[in-house]
Order: C-alpha cells, then structure tokens, then sequence
C-alpha cells in the first residue's frame, strides 16, 4: 500500500496503519520493541505497519507484530488513532495502536528475520522487552499514548498523552 492514496477529487487520504504496545506482564512489566540490525539510525520502535485492503485493524495489528517478531499475542483493545505526517516524507498516516499481551514466559530478547511481503521483508530485527516506565521516548514519538494504558508508564521526556507533534489524536478506552 502506498503512503496515501489520490481520491478523484484530487484530495488524498491518510495510509492507514496500526501499532502495538506488546507488553508482557511479569514483577516488571515489559513493553515490545525492535531495532533494525544494521540501520541504528531508525531508532527504537514498536510493531507497526500498513493495513491490507479488507483486513480489520485488529487482524492488521496481529499480523504486523508477528511479521516484525514473530509472536503471538492476544489484543486487549484499542488505545488511540492519531493523524500526523510521517516524519521522513511528509505523508499523511492515520496510525491506531492496539494494546497487546504476550505470555510472561516470553524471552527478553531476540533476532527476528522479517517474513511477509511488505518492504520489511529479509531485514532482520533485534527484538527485545524494555522495562516500563521508558527510560527515553521511541522513535517516531511512538511511546506517546503508553500513559493511556497505565499512566505510570507515561515517558517523561517524550511522548505524553495529547502532544502529538504536528498532528491530531483522539483516545479511546
């Protein structure tokens, strides 16, 4: 799926994504991240990704988190939709993160090979489980809506529910 898509109007409509706060529950709870092996300049970030034509948001979230790391999980629900541009290009994205849960028997880190037919697909992923509260904020702001899930888990240098840079959000749950 591209980036936006040119209705006849001339007008474009956001790409459609989804995120997941995977987080596994043990003393210390855990929140899913991954970085590209190979690209440090990425950053840290969270399962994320385009929405396939006739997929649910939910169907959408499950299969990015397990193309990008290759578990399971079980959504717990939906947590925001934010529209803002993407920071690179400028493209309008229309993002909705999910609340995810995995097994505490899940290790704390490991590399993952992308499978699927996206542009992720070969790379490979370190993946591992950061404690939570976030030390520092995720690439791309992704950490922002984390507090609407447990406000103690709100980054304190970053992203903080209702400051979306350069865009607009709503909250749900």
């Amino acid at each position: 799926m591209t980036d936006t898509v040119t209705e006849s109007a001339g007008t474009t409509r956001p790409r459609i994504r989804v995120a997941a706060y995977v987080i596994r529950q043990r003393a210390e709870p855990g929140l899913l991240v991954f970085d590209h092996l190979g690209l440090p300049e990425a950053g840290t970030q969270i399962p994320a990704g385009g929405v396939r034509p006739g997929e649910s948001l939910e169907e959408a979230v499950l299969r990015e988190v397990y193309e990008e790391t290759g578990l399971r999980s079980v959504v717990v629900r939906q947590i925001a939709t934010e529209n803002r541009a993407h920071p690179g290009t400028g493209q309008h994205r229309r993002t909705t993160y999910f609340y995810l849960r995995v097994a505490a028997e899940t290790p704390d880190s490991w590399v993952h090979q992308v499978r699927g037919d996206g542009e992720d697909s070969g790379l490979a992923f370190g993946c591992r489980f950061l404690p939570l509260p976030l030390e520092r904020p995720l690439a791309d702001a992704q950490d922002t809506w984390l507090g609407c899930i447990d406000r103690r888990w709100t980054t304190p240098s970053g992203g903080r529910h209702g400051a979306v840079p350069g865009g607009r959000a709503t909250a749900s749950g």
